[in-house]
């Protein structure tokens, strides 16, 4: 297969696999979304999808927010981890979108990156999944499988999401962001990796991968 037609077999398995991509983070509007896609840093889906029922039910909005203390709010989302940086972030960001946005989450790069604690995957995350408009976050899921297919050198996620971008057309990007971090949890995880129903890797797999995989399951 040259890339091309990788590119094909992932998009056509993929949909044959995930015709429907519920976004994971549980939310109502851009707001919540922003605020349970920081949370979900270093965490999973599912603790967030826990945590953010108790913090959104003192506080959905940036006004009720800011009148929680970043302390208050430290102390409800403390199970997703890394607590203290994401309280400040909640808090401050909150500030902002009501002092330079009118309490409204912006459909901006710029803009949401510039809010404390939000990087280039959440807002790319916000920008897709909030407002539809086209945009690749590489997480985890992404990176890895977009290395083991052979459609990245691997070496950085800037250059996984340059890779992505140039790859899949655009009009691809926000559905297929969730279709391969669907496909990555279930089928081809960074443990517990089982190369027969990893039917994508199996197929267009790098060869390093795939001689790496074959060695380490023949030795043990």
């Amino acid at each position: 297969m040259n890339k091309q037609e990788k590119v094909q077999f992932v998009l056509d398995t993929l949909e044959k696999l995930y015709p429907e991509t519920p976004i994971p983070l549980d939310h109502k509007d851009p707001y919540t979304l922003l605020i349970a896609v920081l949370m979900s840093a270093q965490s999973t889906d599912a603790r967030v999808n826990t945590i953010t029922p108790l913090l959104f039910k003192r506080a959905d909005n940036p006004y009720e927010m800011v009148k929680l203390s970043v302390e208050e709010i430290r102390e409800i989302i403390k199970p997703v981890g890394l607590s203290p940086m994401k309280s400040k972030g909640i808090h401050g960001l909150s500030k902002i979108l009501i002092e330079k946005h009118d309490g409204k989450v912006p459909a901006s790069f710029e803009d949401l990156e510039a809010l404390p604690a939000v990087g280039h995957k959440t807002a790319s995350v916000v920008m897709s999944q909030a407002f539809d408009i086209p945009a690749f976050a590489v997480d985890t899921h992404i990176h890895r499988l977009m290395y083991r297919w052979g459609l990245t050198n691997g070496k950085s996620v800037v250059q996984t999401e340059r890779d992505a971008k140039r790859l899949f057309p655009k009009e691809t990007w926000n559905k297929l962001h969730l279709q391969i971090i669907f496909y990555g949890r279930e089928y081809s995880p960074a443990r517990g990796w089982n190369l027969d129903k990893d039917t994508i890797t199996k197929t267009i797999g790098r060869k390093t991968v795939l001689t790496a995989y074959v060695k380490k399951n023949t030795s043990s």
